[in-house]
């Protein structure tokens, strides 16, 4: 869940640094990790515009100027954007130009690809405390200086790390986040988290540290949780509980995976979108793994998951209008322009703009910046912090599931990899969906965090739906022809018992583990 250049895509946030290259093909930005084509065969109805084409080239070619200073072999990269200082509007944008961003993801089929993303919780091997900001610092550069990472700064800290195309960014808490790759098969975002975990080993062993693959902090008190240094994180502090009670629960004691996927076009969006929003609850179940706080079961197999629904209902949730005849890339602008602000980067400084509109900024009435106008990097910036279910930016990103081992991580992808980029799979979801009404998809949101694959729904289990999505799941990998549905073998026995791994955990609580939360550190350590 890693913002572009300074704003992260949870009430927790991360950090991340938008580069472009120029391929034989045209021009390529990586927003997130995800490779985006600026070819506009695909949407010429929105991207063909000379105006909108010279204005996100411009924004691509200043992303891509003076991104760092090489030292030795490393690069030390500002987390701030590039493009904050160097861009001068010569016209405001209009709606066009912000559904336009969107529909410049477009790209064919060869061009999909998979991006994985997901955070976990550091912790003292003796103490099981959380680690502290200073020992995330000597982790960073430990990774750093040992497997050749550019280090992201923010003034004199260290807040992240980039390595091609992949980068290593931190959460509110402290959690630390690898943003993947671009890659084309399972095979290969498998082995990048396999290789992302040994760095992470190989450095935090030798300074007593571990880090665990859970969906939310199972032990230490929020007051105890230490904040990484940063205003953006202070600001968005102090925003959420103006919003929601359990904003900042959401950002300093939870964990998940998500995976990021591409679409050719409008309308295969509106179909994929449509597909992973009516199924996110299921993924929310067959993933919960966050039944513990502050050293006791919680009440729920997926805290993590429950902690959203009452974060920031302005930005969260399950997009009712997705359904609606009309939906597209200009009613998702729409709903974003009504989402209110958290805050811009100027003068190399954060703006704390928390609940003012991009609408009145796009008018230049921006009460904290009267009479500027945002470039395309704000916007960006902007759909960042907007956090339903699925999120459009200019491709998909699925975000039901908590955080567990190596082998889910992979899974999570597989799950979604064989049922959207499988034309047979993607069809069957819709329509096996099809006639769920608003009010049953909600009421699946609303309880799978504490019923999980047990939730009654239409009669039966979500069990039940559970299995026929895995079926789907693994036909579509079998014809993609990567020899991938193997990913699939870690969800077969969640599925087929309906026993969540929170679930599992409870059991063992209860049993083995004699009333301690204490053994679920070494039990999910990677």
């Amino acid at each position: 869940m890693t913002l572009i250049s300074q704003v992260r895509p949870s009430c927790g946030v991360g950090s991340d640094v938008t580069r472009c290259t120029i391929g034989p093909n045209g021009v390529f930005g990586m927003t997130n990790n995800i490779e985006t084509s600026m070819i506009k065969e695909t949407c010429l109805s929105f991207s063909s515009s000379s105006c909108y084409s010279a204005k996100i080239a411009q924004v691509l070619h200043l992303q891509n100027a003076g991104i760092g200073i090489r030292r030795r072999h490393r690069a030390i990269v500002a987390s701030s954007p590039p493009t904050e200082a160097a861009v001068v509007t010569t016209e405001p944008l209009t709606k066009e130009d912000l559904v336009g961003y969107l529909a410049s993801g477009c790209k064919p089929k060869d061009k999909w690809r998979i991006g994985t993303e997901h955070e976990k919780f550091g912790f003292e091997l003796g103490t099981l405390r959380p680690i502290n900001y200073e020992q995330i610092a000597q982790l960073l550069n430990g990774i750093a200086e040992r497997f050749d990472w550019d280090k992201i700064m923010e003034g004199d800290k260290i807040i992240g790390l980039k390595q091609g195309k992949q980068s290593v960014s931190l959460e509110p808490g402290g959690q630390v986040e690898l943003s993947g790759a671009p890659l084309e098969t399972l095979h290969q975002t498998c082995a990048e988290i396999n290789s992302h975990l040994y760095q992470v080993k190989a450095v935090s062993e030798e300074m007593g540290i571990g880090f665990l693959g859970i969906g939310f902090q199972p032990k230490c008190p929020f007051k105890d949780v230490p904040a990484v240094p940063r205003t953006r994180f202070e600001i968005m502090t102090d925003y959420c509980p103006k919003v929601g009670s359990l904003g900042v629960e959401t950002m300093y004691r939870t964990c998940t995976v998500q995976v990021n996927l591409d679409f050719s076009s409008e309308a295969d969006m509106i179909r994929k979108f449509r597909a992973s929003l009516a199924l996110q609850p299921i993924a929310t179940a067959i993933f919960a793994n966050s039944p513990f706080t502050d050293g006791k079961p919680n009440g729920y197999l997926s805290m993590r998951s429950y902690t959203w629904t009452d974060a920031d209902n302005d930005r969260t949730g399950m997009l009712p209008f997705v359904f609606d005849d009309s939906f597209g890339f200009e009613q998702y602008v729409d709903y974003a322009l009504d989402i209110p602000m958290y805050l811009v980067y100027r003068n190399k400084k954060f703006i704390d703009c928390a609940g003012m509109s991009f609408r009145d900024f796009m008018a230049g009435k921006l009460p904290c910046l009267p009479g500027q106008f945002p470039t395309l990097n704000d916007w960006e910036n902007h759909l960042t912090t907007i956090f339903p279910e699925v999120r459009l930016k200019r491709y998909l990103e699925m975000r039901g599931a908590d955080c567990g081992p190596w082998r889910r991580l992979c899974a999570l992808s597989a799950l979604w990899v064989g049922l959207l980029y499988d034309e047979v799979s993607l069809q069957s979801v819709l329509d096996m969906t099809a006639d769920w009404t608003t009010e049953e998809r909600q009421l699946l949101r609303n309880k799978v965090p504490k019923t999980g694959l047990k939730t009654p729904f239409r009669g039966d289990l979500a069990r039940h739906v559970a299995e026929d999505v895995l079926k789907l799941a693994k036909e579509g990998l079998e014809r993609r022809g990567y020899n991938e549905s193997g990913f699939l073998d870690e969800m077969a026995e969640i599925v087929r018992t309906g026993v969540t791994p929170a679930e599992k955990l409870l059991e063992l609580y209860h049993g083995k583990w004699g009333q301690s939360v204490d053994p679920v550190f070494e039990e999910l350590r990677y």
